[in-house]
C-alpha cells in the first residue's frame, strides 16, 4: 500500500455517528466496527469522495497537531486495517 493509492468506502458498509464516534456495519458479514476520532475523519472524507492516502494525510494534517510523516504512517496503518476488513476498496488512480 502506498500514499498514492486511492480508496473509497465499500458499498456494503453503512455508517452512523453515535456519540463521539463513527460506527460501521458491514452488511455482508454483519460485523460492527467503531472508529476513533482520526479513523472517523478518514471514513467521513472517503465517504465524500475517493481520495489518495496522500490527499487524506494532508487534509488530516490541517485538523490535527502532528507532523506530516507521523500522520502519513497513521493513515497507512488505518487504511490497511480498513481494507483488510473490507470497509474500503481501491478506487484506481
Amino acid at each position: 500500500m502506498e500514499l498514492a493509492d486511492r480508496f473509497s468506502v465499500s458499498q456494503d458498509v453503512v455508517s452512523r455517528k453515535v456519540g463521539g464516534e463513527i460506527v460501521l456495519l458491514d452488511l455482508e458479514s454483519g460485523q460492527y466496527f467503531g472508529l476513533d476520532l482520526v479513523g472517523g475523519r478518514v471514513w467521513t472524507l472517503l465517504a465524500e469522495q475517493a481520495q489518495s492516502l496522500s490527499e487524506l494525510s494532508r487534509e488530516i494534517e490541517k485538523e490535527f497537531d502532528a507532523p506530516l510523516d507521523v500522520i502519513e504512517a497513521d493513515i497507512l496503518a488505518i487504511a490497511k486495517e480498513m481494507r483488510e476488513q473490507g470497509l474500503i476498496v481501491e478506487a484506481g488512480r
